[in-house]
């Protein structure tokens, strides 16, 4: 097995994390869980993980080992790293601190640099590839850190994913999947609204989802998120509430670069309505159903017909 005899810790055992969790222990490694909720953990326990009480407890039971980190947003990764019971304060020198959810560039650089005065080392490799990429292992990993120690990660990355790729130094992997959420977030708005455009102007969209796929406007999202609205299908593989977190971190970061990008802003206000509107509980894709609704809304101040 890949992993076989590998001591690797794991924080956040959610949509996501689970998963990953599991690919692990099935390729051999010797696997700790912690998660927030407790409960969460008991599945990966039955197949044969180890729960640890807390991230500490797990850092001193991991020793100089690696430690993966799959958590909900930035604040829950500084607690889990540096809160009363955080990794540092049980982290063994030697210790490969991986952070694979997605957090801000600024706080992520904060991070390794107290992971690394406390002796270990850092990479963050935040993933993209929804629940089912977590699932099937095909996630796409994009990494920031040095050569080393994405060497030494190595073998945690290609159980997870089908394309690994190293970006450049501490901060460049959360900095392109910012880059990803951009285009995620900004391609699903587009999309839904086309398809509603064809819609009502009297086409049916599974057809013309079909025709887009061959030509230019063909892509990823497209062919996923498409065939969702199409079915209306909007059970989260990755919530609505997620892609909002993800588009406003990517709006500080060129705030903090001094970058005036109108369209990610507008982007960002569009996926914030959504939730405001109460479709925050929707897969990405149920953004499909907010566009009609405000055609609905409009429909009924004018008396046109939807």
């Amino acid at each position: 097995m890949p992993l076989s005899k590998m001591k690797i810790g794991f924080v956040g055992l959610g949509l996501m994390g689970a998963p990953m969790a599991r690919n692990l222990l099935t390729s051999g490694a010797i696997l700790l869980v912690n998660n927030r909720t407790a409960k969460k953990c008991a599945p990966l326990v039955a197949l044969g993980a180890k729960a640890s009480p807390s991230p500490r407890e797990m850092a001193k039971q991991v020793g100089a080992g690696i430690i993966v980190l799959c958590v909900s947003d930035t604040p829950a990764l500084c607690t889990a790293l540096s809160g009363p019971e955080g990794i540092l304060s049980g982290i063994a020198p030697g210790t490969l601190v991986i952070d694979m959810g997605t957090t801000e560039v600024s706080v992520t650089k904060q991070m390794a640099y107290r992971v690394e005065q406390s002796g270990g080392r850092y990479l963050d490799a935040p993933v993209s590839g929804g629940e089912v990429g977590a699932r099937d292992a095909t996630l796409s990993i994009m990494v920031g850190g040095a050569p080393k120690d994405v060497e030494r990660g190595r073998p945690i990355f290609n159980v997870l994913g089908k394309l690994v790729t190293h970006i450049g130094p501490v901060g460049t992997g959360q900095a392109t999947k910012a880059a990803n959420q951009v285009i995620v977030g900004a391609s699903i708005t587009i999309i839904a609204e086309a398809l509603i455009l064809a819609q009502a102007a009297g086409a049916d969209i599974a057809h013309v989802r079909e025709a887009l796929l061959g030509g230019v406007a063909g892509s990823r999202i497209l062919d996923l998120h498409g065939q969702r609205m199409v079915d209306r299908a909007f059970e989260p593989g990755a919530l609505a509430t997620t892609q909002l977190k993800d588009m406003r971190q990517a709006v500080a970061l060129a705030e903090e670069i001094n970058l005036s990008l109108p369209f990610m802003r507008l982007s960002c206000d569009l996926w914030a309505d959504m939730i405001e509107t109460g479709y925050g509980a929707l897969d990405q894709s149920g953004y499909f159903d907010y566009i009609l609704s405000k055609q609905n809304l409009q429909s009924e101040d004018t008396g046109a017909t939807p």
